[in-house]
């Protein structure tokens, strides 16, 4: 699995480069605001790579919260790769969690090829999409982790946030914590 890539940009266009990584050339698909930071001919991304039996797809991203809020997003059902993109053109990370936040439908209808279906669908799902920030607050994702770690084994993320309401520490002490408490639910 390619998770970064790095070399020289010999084409670009918005929303797609051509990177030249040791004599092999990449087809990276890029989000307008991982197209806005690029100012150099060297570039270096992180990316998360798609295979299907048409196509290998390979998206890069500037930062790591860009690449996270468009792995999120790609685990919701409806959202494929194109409208994930197009999400994160339209929203930094940090307005999207804020657009999360506040629940606003008609904001994430603006996207273009979400209508109020499926943006009603992203904000229940993505109800508990956190950032993280550069300040590094661990808390926050130590707590994210865990919930995401509780939810791939079953468990409802109301349930999982009711049992850790009163837990804090590190992402396995969350869990540990999480899981007596769920089973007495």
């Amino acid at each position: 699995m390619i998770v970064g890539i790095q070399g020289s940009i010999e084409h670009k266009e918005p929303t797609l480069l051509h990177i030249n990584n040791n004599g092999l050339i990449y087809e990276v698909l890029i989000s307008l605001h991982t197209s806005q930071t690029l100012d150099s001919k060297e570039v270096k991304l992180f990316a998360t790579q798609i295979i299907r039996e048409d196509a290998h797809l390979l998206f890069g991203f500037a930062s790591k919260d860009e690449k996270k809020m468009f792995d999120t997003l790609l685990k919701i059902n409806g959202v494929g790769p194109k409208v994930a993109l197009a999400i994160c053109s339209t929203f930094s990370p940090q307005t999207f969690a804020k657009v999360i936040n506040s629940k606003d439908v008609s904001m994430l209808k603006r996207v273009p090829g979400i209508g109020p279906k499926a943006a009603s669908r992203i904000l229940v799902e993505l109800a508990d999409f956190i950032v993280d920030s550069s300040s590094g607050d661990n808390v926050s994702s130590s707590m994210s982790e865990a919930i995401m770690a509780l939810e791939s084994l079953g468990f409802k993320k109301d349930e999982i946030r009711k049992a850790l309401s009163t837990s804090s520490g590190d992402t396995a002490t969350l869990v540990k914590e999480g899981l007596k408490k769920l089973q007495r639910l």
